[in-house]
């Protein structure tokens, strides 16, 4: 059985213990031989990487471990790449969060004007990691965690040659919920999935080939506001928690306006007191507070996808490919997140037929604002940029749309030398 070289870009982050247990627990089926973690902060690496030396340590896998700022000597022979990184780190979150705000519109780091800046910002840097990647290893996989996972995923399909698949622990989570619910193992649940990351909808849910979809709805009610039940019991399916944003668009952005804090600074502070927590020399396990981080199943996620793409399993995951024909309403050269049978020779997407007209459009609409953004990220395109703000049901006013493209692109110049030049 080969042993792996796996690298882990944006290794400094608070998240990587999570993925660092997935990989010891997984060891005698995925044996990752060295584990390089690198990063452009070597004091939170350092910090990070001291907590995931003494979790192997004390794990008694023989895993060796490096820790750089070398991001070519990382990536040289490299079997597995995950991707985590958030350019312009949590403070640049925080303005994607804000600047929306002083235009009316709602504030968030992955969808909306906050996930558009956070695109413009990730996938030039993104697409010149595929460009290391493609000179320094042996055609290794791509696990793309950076967000927004689905944007990012796609420009790197479309505008590099990297074996790339993307992920998100939402689908995950799901699987775990239910399974919950009905006392099973997850490996008994198959779930008809569709649309984008971030905006998906489970339409059926089965276990062990039955069908349990009504279990399922009712008891996910019970956890909802009368108003959520409302959309639940209207669409008869179970949405991603990012839709509350499109279908309770003006509660939330009156709640962001009322809020002391945003997200991410709340995030911040979790984070500074992780990493305070991280520096104890005892402490040789994932902290529970990672919790609060957000991420729940992180490793799980990754390390499934990785060891079926070892082990050629052929088995059932939810990730992020292109379409080609797996929902029939949508561009097949866009990114969606489906069902998919994982194997050597990576994701293949299943069929998922049509999708249902009270889905349908927003799906589109989001789609083509995805793609709109790619190609301004690729090529610095002003008129682009503006029509993917223009397009997206957060946004959709001209002014809107002009006005804060002037600002994110001020705000973000440092990061965007493709609209300002080198």
């Amino acid at each position: 059985m080969k042993q792996l070289i796996l690298t882990v870009i944006g290794g400094g982050s608070t998240y990587t213990p999570e993925l660092v247990e997935g990989i010891i627990k997984g060891f005698e089926v995925f044996p990752v031989k060295e584990l390089r973690l690198v990063d452009i902060d070597e004091e939170k690496l350092n910090i990070v990487g001291s907590l995931v030396r003494r979790m192997v340590e004390s794990s008694n896998v023989p895993i060796k471990l490096s820790l750089t700022t070398d991001r070519k000597k990382a990536l040289e022979g490299a079997d597995f790449v995950v991707s985590q990184i958030r350019v312009g780190g949590i403070r640049a979150r925080i303005k994607d969060e804000r600047i929306p705000l002083e235009f009316g519109v709602i504030g968030q780091e992955t969808t909306g004007a906050g996930g558009f800046a956070n695109a413009l910002r990730t996938i030039p840097v993104m697409l010149d990691i595929a460009k290391d990647i493609e000179e320094l290893t042996n055609n290794a996989w791509l696990i793309n965690f950076t967000n927004p996972s689905g944007i990012v995923t796609e420009a790197l399909l479309r505008f590099s040659k990297v074996k790339t698949i993307g992920l998100c622990n939402v689908p995950i989570n799901f699987f775990y919920r239910f399974a919950n619910i009905l006392g099973v193992d997850i490996s008994d649940i198959y779930l008809d999935y569709v649309g984008l990351n971030h905006l998906s909808w489970v339409r059926r849910v089965y276990c062990r080939g039955n069908d349990v979809t009504n279990k399922i709805l009712e008891n996910v009610k019970d956890g909802l506001s009368q108003k959520e039940r409302g959309i639940v019991e209207l669409i008869n399916m179970i949405p991603n928690s990012y839709l509350h944003y499109y279908y309770f668009k003006d509660e939330v952005l009156e709640a962001q306006k009322s809020s002391e804090r945003t997200r991410g600074e709340i995030v911040l502070e979790v984070e500074e007191k992780l990493l305070e927590k991280y520096k104890d020399e005892s402490l040789k396990e994932k902290p529970p507070e990672l919790s609060q981080r957000g991420g729940a199943h992180y490793s799980d996620a990754a390390v499934e996808l990785m060891k079926s793409i070892y082990l050629d399993r052929r088995d059932i995951q939810i990730v992020n490919v292109m379409n080609n024909g797996s929902i029939t309403d949508l561009p097949d050269n866009g990114v969606v997140e489906v069902p998919c049978v994982i194997s050597g020779n990576g994701a293949m997407p299943i069929s998922m037929g049509r999708l249902e007209p009270f889905i349908k459009g927003l799906a589109q609409t989001v789609k083509y604002y995805e793609q709109l953004t790619v190609e301004s990220a690729v090529e610095g395109d002003i008129k682009k940029a503006k029509q993917a703000l223009l397009i997206h049901p957060l946004v959709g006013a001209k002014a809107v749309a002009e006005g804060l493209l002037e600002k994110i692109l001020e705000e973000n110049k440092t990061f965007l030398p493709q609209f300002f030049g080198r």
